[in-house]
């Protein structure tokens, strides 16, 4: 394990935050929007195949992100308010949550619609559960209205971030940005 201060996330957990950060965004930016017909046009079929592609790397990464989680050492937490304290703990686990859940359903309702994964390059991923396109097409709708949660919720994480380095001015921003970011040269005063 990489060593570090106490106060700072290590380079991995940030690569790991960023990068995520990153590939929702693209996920989101190109993910088709529409009927079942629309989205599984020709026309659309990189735009699709880019969403699926990066769907299914948010989902490794998460699992990678957990995993690496449960070893590396986190930075001592900045003195919070007990409701704030929660709150950050609440948005955590709803974020990791929908990190899976947002490609699990695309993935399940893409294989209940009859529609393999196709990814960048034409590889195709089979459907390896039974067909039931009824099923298929209500689990499409909710992983467009999670993937819209996702978004909210990190927009809603990032303003609280900036909340915490600009009004209360502690740690909490700085622990997540790596040490190259002009930002993270200043120090947090209380």
């Amino acid at each position: 394990m990489e060593q570090r201060s106490l106060t700072r996330f290590g380079n991995v957990a940030q690569a790991f935050h960023w990068l995520t950060a990153i590939l929702v965004l693209l996920a989101f930016v190109f993910g088709p929007e529409g009927s079942e017909q629309r989205v599984y046009l020709p026309a659309g079929d990189f735009e699709r195949q880019l969403h699926e592609t990066l769907g299914l790397c948010v989902l490794a990464l998460a699992v990678l992100r957990l995993l690496w989680r449960m070893l590396d050492r986190r930075p001592e937490p900045e003195p919070l308010a007990r409701w704030m304290e929660l709150s950050s703990k609440a948005v955590q686990v709803a974020l990791y949550g929908l990190l899976f859940a947002v490609p699990l359903t695309a993935i399940t309702g893409a294989w209940l619609e009859g529609h393999p994964l196709t990814l960048l390059g034409g590889l195709q991923i089979a459907s390896l559960i039974g067909l039931s396109h009824g099923i298929g097409v209500t689990i499409a709708e909710i992983h467009a209205w999670l993937g819209d949660a996702i978004l909210w919720l990190a927009g809603l994480h990032a303003a609280a971030a900036i909340y915490h380095h600009l009004v209360l001015k502690d740690g909490v921003l700085l622990s997540m940005l790596p040490r190259w970011v002009p930002l993270g040269k200043l120090t947090a005063t209380r």
